[in-house]
């Protein structure tokens, strides 16, 4: 599977930065005093809605130069208010860092301590100390601490890596793909499907790619401790589906329909982490 090889070759990265496109989060702005437009350099002129400023990095550009501007945008981190419900690509562009630091973070706790805990993922964990654990990355970034010393239950981390994911204002699998992911799953040959699945993966922003290639790579590490977690693929997949993929439409006529085929992509990304990522 070349197409995978050169989207890992894109991933790489150069002087500790990752090379992921971001466009500008342009939002009609009124300027106080002089003000000249950042990419054509001509003077913004108005009293009031004179341009249009990306609420991400603060470029400050013409209504109709934003449609010209390259999807260049680094976010400032000092207008990155939190961690939980911010845009995957936005955080991970201003922390400079390939995944979420709250992805990191989980996993390295869980693996270190949770592989073999009995309905790992499936268990809850109590939501007053998982929101407690959303507040503290929201607070403390990646000095956070979610050791067992504070969280001696590891559901309380699983917890707070799922709810990262569906509190995410574009899921891991993105609006843009989740249809095209379904049809996948319908396909009734497990070859084709396979590489259908494999095709819309391709088709993912590279940091909603990288972070799910890593979460595979998790969860395969789980299922190898099903002996001892009780938690295979396929009940990975039952959990996973609706956290990581939700329809664009917020239907709960199609949520119902595509749960099966959620668990079922879920299902395959585990099992075939391997050749497909």
């Amino acid at each position: 599977m070349i197409s995978s090889l050169v989207r890992r070759a894109a991933l790489t990265h150069n002087d500790n930065h990752f090379n992921y496109e971001k466009t500008h989060n342009f939002k009609v702005h009124t300027f106080r005093g002089p003000h000249w437009c950042e990419y054509c350099a001509n003077f913004m002129w108005g009293l009031i809605a004179q341009g249009v400023r990306c609420s991400d990095c603060g470029l400050n550009v013409h209504k109709q130069c934003s449609k010209h501007v390259p999807n260049d945008c680094q976010p400032d981190l000092k207008r990155i208010k939190k961690v939980y419900c911010c845009d995957l690509t936005t955080l991970v562009k201003a922390h400079n860092t390939q995944r979420p630091m709250v992805v990191d973070i989980c996993i390295r706790e869980i693996e270190a301590r949770g592989l073999k805990s009995e309905g790992l993922y499936r268990v809850s964990g109590f939501t007053e100390h998982i929101e407690d654990v959303k507040m503290a990355f929201d607070r403390d970034g990646e000095k956070v601490d979610i050791s067992a010393n504070l969280y001696p239950d590891i559901n309380i981390v699983t917890g707070a890596l799922k709810l990262y994911f569906r509190d995410l204002p574009i899921p891991v699998i993105t609006y843009d793909t989740y249809s095209k992911f379904i049809e996948a799953a319908k396909i009734a040959n497990a070859d084709e499907r396979l590489e259908a699945v494999h095709e819309v993966l391709m088709l993912l922003p590279p940091a909603h790619y990288e972070t799910l290639r890593y979460l595979m790579i998790h969860l395969k590490k789980v299922t190898m401790n099903e002996k001892d977690n009780f938690m295979n693929a396929e009940n990975l997949g039952i959990v996973f589906g609706p956290t990581l993929m939700r329809p664009p439409e917020d239907s709960m006529l199609t949520t119902l329909h595509d749960m099966r085929y959620q668990k079922l992509i879920v299902q395959i990304l585990i099992e075939n982490e391997d050749v497909l990522f």
